[in-house]
């Protein structure tokens, strides 16, 4: 082995180079462009309040850089730079002593760079006459292993060790980011020994690419990744975004989110270095915490949760990597009674680790692990966890933590606090209970009853799939009578709330494909796929859902009410849709289901123009007698005279009777208000109305019905009729002028009607059906009628000449 030396030296003030130094003795190999790269690396600067001319002991104390650097041609630099004992105008100079190192050439020994930090071969002067001894062959390490103290060291920066050991690691990667990471110590040395730390602990290839200097004045122009500074110069390195760490101040308040690193400091401070090693024969990344934290475990290290909970997610993927010694040396730490900071990640990975070596190692091993998970499941609420098998609690292990737990998991099951209890919770504790053997026949009944209803509650919370889901299947997978009876409670619930249980079903696939009939559960589960395939045929729907329940409704007339429900949850039916529901079950089926109301609600809702829907309501009011009361029954028997006032002869009277109805109805929907008021103006109307009916109307003084005869009378059908039929003219001027004492309404409509409505109509009359109007009035009336449709008729005809005379008048 061949290793060129060289040596450089400042100059003095005054020497003639102008430079910061110079080589004194260069040895063979290193060409003039290397010379040029290591001056900037071997250079120095003396700390802010340095004496001008140190007596030995202050110039002993002075810091020295050594440094080990990468060079572009692929080889490398270890050296040393110290200040020494100058003359003259330079009483303190620096000296740099460093070893060129050949690409792909090892250091003697095949030594770590940093082994070399106290080598007896530095030395502070350059040899005599600047000329070189032959190229090194060793480079001896200092007088005591780079190890030696480092325990001692790494306990004193316990609080910094983490953050160190994370940026040290990064720094030590192929292609790290930022500049170098700045190790703020008062004394050089102590950054020599992070930098033993990390020898020790990163793997070999890593140590090798982290290229530092333990002294320097300027961390922001440095080229090397990790670099020492003192505190004066720690501000500066903050300014220049430099990642710094000051391990001479305050301990650090936040800790790294690097696991790896937070488990090297636990294994430092438990002054173990030997571990890293031992984890580095383990597979997978050097860098994940799961190896060292298995290794550390299993040595009586003590880690924090998120340290455990990676060596359990580690040893579960790789339960074949670990001998049955460490093995249960692991489960035995996992499982320590001493633990009180476990988290729901850390039972998470447990449980997979026991799922790993289930089967794989005697019960008797993992029995601590599955004694740990029933009792947080029971104690600690965590509904995530992956349950142990049954037969993992055969024995008096078994019956010990079932007598135990057995009486918290009734007594929890047993409280009335079911509703306000989340669903996964009563899921788990069914499931531990069955685990432990622990008898919960006579509780399973009340449990149910009050897990159904969670069940539509929880699940109506969240979009998709609730999250209780996958432990609710395997409850009902486990335990046969669990599962028949919380499906019976689900079915008893249909009826009351079928389009819930209906969308919980396309949530979670219950099996209920067994013997038990649940009529109503299957019609829920039937829905979704009726809709898709028939679409808006409610109708269709309807009769393919009720087949679903493989029961008549004759027979069980609940399922007509779940029926209904599922396919006309959020509206009522429309007229012929509740038609056909009357006539597909009887009466006393929909009294039973209660599914009349749907049938009242269609028909009061129905709009003004459906035919049907007053013959639907003469049906209900048969059908239905004593379930219909209130303002219903009077909206309906509203609907129903509309029916006789239009088809039959009402009784006498309803033109009081519609008032009367209309009242008893209020709030009455404004679709049956308008077919009531119009069929009574209508018939109001028509020329063979009743004169009673026609003075009850007009001595009402009812301002609504008044208006609503008023448009009738405006439209286009009683206009023609009045154009046309001389008689039924005669007949409203009768009845609109034989009134003039009734109330305002019908004065100020009457009046209006008989200048807007009646005069236009005989104005377009011939002077034959005018005379008709004439002699009809005074048939039918009195002769004085007659003389007064003649005053009206011909006050109208004066007014037209009126109006011809003063438009000459103007145009002259």
């Amino acid at each position: 082995m061949s290793l060129a030396q060289v040596h450089y030296i400042s100059t003095a003030p005054g020497d003639a180079e102008k430079t910061a130094g110079r080589f004194t003795a260069v040895g063979p190999g290193v060409s003039q462009a290397l010379l040029a790269e290591i001056e900037p690396l071997v250079g120095y600067a003396l700390p802010d309040g340095a004496s001008h001319r140190p007596a030995d002991a202050e110039l002993r104390s002075l810091p020295q850089a050594f440094t080990y650097a990468a060079l572009s041609d692929g080889s490398r630099l270890v050296g040393r730079t110290a200040p020494a004992r100058g003359e003259g105008p330079a009483p303190v100079r620096f000296h740099a002593h460093a070893v060129h190192i050949p690409s792909g050439v090892p250091l003697p020994g095949d030594r770590l760079p940093v082994e070399a930090w106290r080598s007896p071969h530095w030395v502070s002067v350059t040899p005599v006459g600047g000329t070189l001894p032959d190229p090194l062959g060793a480079l001896p390490p200092g007088p005591a292993p780079v190890r030696e103290g480092l325990d001692d060291f790494a306990v004193s920066r316990g609080p910094w060790l983490a953050a160190v050991l994370a940026d040290l690691r990064r720094a030590s990667e192929e292609a790290p980011a930022g500049g170098p990471v700045v190790l703020v110590e008062r004394q050089n040395a102590d950054v020599a020994r992070w930098l033993g730390l990390a020898a020790v602990t990163l793997p070999r290839e890593s140590v090798e690419r982290l290229t530092f200097t333990t002294y320097t004045r300027r961390p922001g122009s440095s080229a090397l990744r990790v670099v020492g500074a003192l505190p004066e110069d720690a501000a500066a390195a903050r300014e220049a975004g430099l990642r710094v760490h000051v391990c001479a101040d305050r301990p650090p308040v936040d800790g790294t989110p690097d696991m790896w690193a937070r488990t090297v400091a636990r294994v430092w401070r438990s002054r173990a270095p030997e571990l890293f090693q031992e984890a580095r024969e383990l597979p997978g990344d050097p860098f994940a915490a799961g190896p060292l934290a298995v290794i550390a475990l299993c040595n009586g290290v003590a880690l924090g949760p998120e340290e455990r909970a990676a060596a359990a997610g580690w040893a579960a993927e790789r339960p074949y990597a670990l001998d049955a010694e460490r093995i249960g040396r692991l489960v035995e730490a996992l499982a320590s009674p001493g633990i009180d900071d476990r988290t729901g990640s850390e039972f998470d990975a447990v449980g997979r680790l026991f799922g790993a070596l289930d089967g794989r190692c005697p019960a008797s091993v993992t029995a601590p692990l599955a004694a740990m998970l029933v009792t947080e499941a029971v104690r600690g609420g965590n509904g995530s966890l992956e349950l142990p098998r049954r037969d993992a609690f055969v024995g008096p292990d078994g019956e010990a933590i079932a007598g135990v737990l057995g009486p918290e998991i009734l007594t929890e099951l047993e409280s009335g606090a079911g509703g306000a209890r989340p669903v996964a919770r009563t899921v788990q504790l069914l499931r531990v209970a069955r685990l432990l053997g622990v008898n919960g026949t006579e509780l399973l009944p009340g449990v149910v009853d009050r897990l159904a209803p969670a069940l539509l509650a929880e699940a109506s919370e969240e979009p998709g799939s609730p999250a209780f889901a996958p432990a609710l299947l395997e409850l009902l997978d486990e335990q046969f009578d669990v599962r028949t009876a919380l499906l019976g409670a689900l079915d008893r619930i249909a009826p009351e709330a079928p389009g819930a249980v209906a969308r919980f079903l396309e949530r979670v696939a219950l099996p209920f494909t067994g013997t038990q009939a649940l009529p109503h559960l299957r019609m829920c589960a039937e829905v979704p796929g009726a809709m898709t395939t028939l679409g808006r045929d409610r109708t269709a729907v309807w009769h393919r859902v009720l087949r679903a329940a493989g029961l008549s409704p004759f027979a069980e007339p609940l399922v007509l009410r779940t029926a209904v429900g599922l396919v006309w949850e959020d509206r009522a039916p429309t007229v012929e849709e509740a038609r056909m529901l009357l006539e597909a079950a009887t009466s006393d089926a929909h009294r039973a289901a209660g599914t009349w109301a749907r049938l009242v609600d269609a028909a009061l809702g129905a709009p003004a123009d459906t035919e049907d829907a007053t013959a639907l309501a003469h049906d209900l009011l048969q059908a239905f007698p004593q379930e219909i009361g209130g303002r219903e029954r009077a909206a309906l028997q509203l609907l129903d005279l509309c029916r006789d006032l239009r088809t039959g002869a009402p009784e006498p009277g309803w033109a009081e009777q519609v008032r009367t109805l209309r009242d008893r109805a209020e709030p009455l929907e404004p679709a049956v208000q308008e077919r009531a008021f119009t069929a009574l103006v209508e018939r109001l109307l028509a020329p063979d109305r009743p004169g009673a009916e026609l003075y009850d109307f007009v001595r009402s003084d009812d301002a609504e019905l008044i208006a609503a005869y008023d448009r009738a009378a405006r439209a286009e059908p009683t206009r023609t009729r009045l154009r046309t039929h001389p008689a039924y003219a005669a007949d409203c001027f009768t009845h609109w002028t034989a009134h003039p004492h009734a109330g305002a309404a019908w004065t100020t409509t009457a009046a209006a009607l008989l200048d807007e409505v009646l005069r236009p109509a005989v104005r377009a009359m011939t002077a034959e059906a005018v005379a008709e109007v004439e002699e009809t009035v005074g048939r039918t009336g009195s002769s004085g009628r007659a003389v007064a449709f003649r005053d009206w008729n011909r006050s109208s005809a004066l007014g037209r000449l009126g109006r011809r005379i003063a438009g000459r008048v103007r145009r002259g």
